[in-house]
């Protein structure tokens, strides 16, 4: 996906996609999984000599020529691996390669990612966004829940009893749904817990978002449902993995948003299904470069911090 953020944002930005090859000074050679990551290149990754950034398109940095993890590597003089990997929930994190990596690093900064990228009795994420269902069938995760959630209005077409009814059951019904958001959020907030212990470094947590933590989850629409990114995630699941790390970070922002592009892009040169049609002269979801600024500003304290603390140590 990032090849595809790539081919739609070649006229804005270049996002210098690199993926770490063979050699001697790779724990990890070649690398074994499908991601291109965001530049600039690392030509090695010695022990302590970097810190990483792990998230999803929100570190990656779409549509911003300086992503919040480059200007801290740029304040603190520290090489950075940006691990920001299009739709990741934390259990993509937990693959080998990722944790070998990440355990080298001299501290590490998680952002809180979707809830929509993890997995429940219905659906298996393999922590993306992309979702495996029963039936064999892989939908993106907005299609999978909305195909859920209104499951229960097959068959009623007349407009007006369709909406009574949706509003109904969006209150009094859909059990199942509510179900499968509980052991969403549960695995989410497990598999979170268990890479940042697997990782052992340490570590900040980044709320990075234009919605505050709180969110009640209501069932009549997927915005409803979802909320604003980090989709499905709520205070006390953010709580939960912010106890697990070193520093918590909330960085609520909508500064700049949304941002004129500097020129219009199609957003199915992603290959991601979208119409050819459909065309963004705005950047209306990722965040703005004005917002990375204020993610900088209030990660500031907290690196400063763990660069402190990572002076004098040394790694196995």
């Amino acid at each position: 996906m990032s090849q595809g953020y790539q081919n739609r944002d070649r006229a804005i930005v270049d996002y210098q996609l690199w993926q770490p090859q063979s050699g001697d000074d790779w724990r990890i050679a070649p690398w074994p999984t499908r991601d291109w990551l965001r530049g600039p290149a690392l030509q090695s990754l010695p022990k302590g000599g970097y810190f990483a950034c792990v998230g999803a398109a929100q570190t990656f940095g779409c549509f911003v020529k300086r992503p919040w993890p480059q200007q801290l590597s740029d304040e603190i003089d520290l090489p950075v691996l940006n691990l920001g990997i299009a739709g990741a929930g934390p259990a993509l994190f937990r693959e080998e390669a990722f944790l070998e990596v990440l355990r080298g690093a001299r501290f590490v900064i998680y952002q809180v990612m979707s809830g929509r990228s993890a997995d429940c009795s219905r659906f298996a994420s393999g922590g993306r966004e992309r979702l495996r269902l029963q039936d064999g069938r892989e939908l993106g995760a907005d299609a999978a829940w909305s195909e859920l959630l209104h499951a229960d209005l097959q068959g009623t077409n007349n407009k007006l009893l369709r909406g009574l009814k949706n509003r109904w059951l969006a209150r009094f019904g859909r059990s199942d749904v509510r179900r499968l958001i509980t052991e969403t959020q549960v695995n989410w907030t497990r598999e979170f817990t268990a890479l940042i212990d697997a990782v052992n470094r340490p570590s900040a947590l980044l709320w990075f978002s234009k919605r505050p933590p709180q969110h009640q989850p209501r069932l009549h629409s997927l915005q409803a449902l979802f909320g604003e990114f980090p989709q499905l995630v709520d205070e006390a699941m953010v709580q939960s993995v912010a106890a697990h790390t070193d520093h918590y970070v909330e960085c609520t922002t909508s500064r700049g948003s949304p941002q004129l592009l500097e020129t219009p892009v199609l957003p199915g040169d992603a290959g991601t299904g979208k119409s050819r049609e459909v065309v963004w002269t705005h950047n209306e979801y990722y965040p703005s470069p004005e917002m990375h600024e204020d993610a900088v500003r209030m990660l500031r304290q907290s690196v400063q911090a763990l660069v402190a603390a990572t002076n004098d140590t040394t790694q196995d």
